[in-house]
């Protein structure tokens, strides 16, 4: 198999490590896949001519649904997140306690 093929199907296995651990809330194993893809993507950077190499861009263009899914899945979790922060810090000194006073 050619280094460029090898090194997409790395960062194939990678999004789909990164899909399937941003359905739980294991914070570390987020980072992990995270980490992981983005050292798949340099790999793939790395090699400078699969851009000419036909068969590598095919296979690219392939997983170019699962990348935008995991890319857009990030985007919804991050907004999410945001708005719970903003609701929390909205209400949190009128609903709890503060710690120390004033």
């Amino acid at each position: 198999m050619p280094l460029g093929l090898a090194a997409l199907d790395d960062l194939f296995a990678a999004f789909e490590e990164l899909r399937d651990v941003l359905g739980g809330n294991d914070a570390l194993a987020i980072e992990t896949a995270s980490a992981r893809v983005g050292q798949a993507a340099s790999a793939v950077r790395a090699i400078g001519a699969w851009r000419s190499d036909p068969v590598v861009v095919e296979r690219l263009n392939a997983m170019m649904p699962m990348i935008e899914s995991a890319r857009v899945r990030v985007a919804l979790l991050a907004d999410h997140a945001s708005q719970r922060l903003s609701i929390l810090a909205a209400h949190g000194a009128q609903t709890a306690p503060l710690t120390y006073g004033r």
